[in-house]
């Protein structure tokens, strides 16, 4: 696909929309090209595993003593 440079400036974010993954945009001025604009891929996630964080958090000592600051909120 090919636009203008103020076709691009004017519907950029539509033009973006549009275009699919790996998809290139020409943008000329003048009728020469000045950018080529690539659609790139969304990242893709890794599903998150059950128990990968085992080992991550520890507790030094058990502290009660911070609870006292939420007494008026506990049962």
């Amino acid at each position: 696909m090919t636009v203008t440079l103020e076709e691009a400036q004017q519907r950029l974010p539509e033009l973006i929309q549009s275009m699919t993954p790996g998809e290139t945009l020409q943008i000329t001025k003048n009728d020469q090209p000045v950018a080529h604009l690539v659609k790139q891929s969304p990242p893709s996630r890794q599903p998150r595993k059950p128990g990968s964080a085992i080992g991550k958090l520890t507790i030094v000592a058990e502290d009660d003593e911070h609870l006292e600051h939420f007494k008026d909120y506990m049962p």
